[in-house]
């Protein structure tokens, strides 16, 4: 998944906002659903704004279920 940061506050864990286009069921509108993400970050190289790719891993912590693969997009 591909997503941005939102918070680099953590050692080693960056929180990745993932926003998908879903269909409404009755409606038949795409809307935007958001959601968060606790992904490992080893060297703590991401920042915040910074377009990130996360793969999902076995669990690191009580919150933590995703690793950080690579840095898509550097902000500015």
């Amino acid at each position: 998944m591909v997503g941005r940061v939102v918070s680099d506050k953590m050692d080693k864990t960056v929180i990745v906002q993932v926003e998908m286009l879903v269909k409404h069921r009755l409606y038949q509108k795409y809307v935007r659903r958001r959601s968060k993400f606790a992904a490992h970050d080893e060297n703590n190289d991401s920042r915040v704004g910074d377009k990130v790719m996360i793969i999902q891993s076995r669990p690191l912590s009580k919150t933590k279920r995703w690793r950080m693969s690579k840095i898509v997009e550097k902000a500015v």
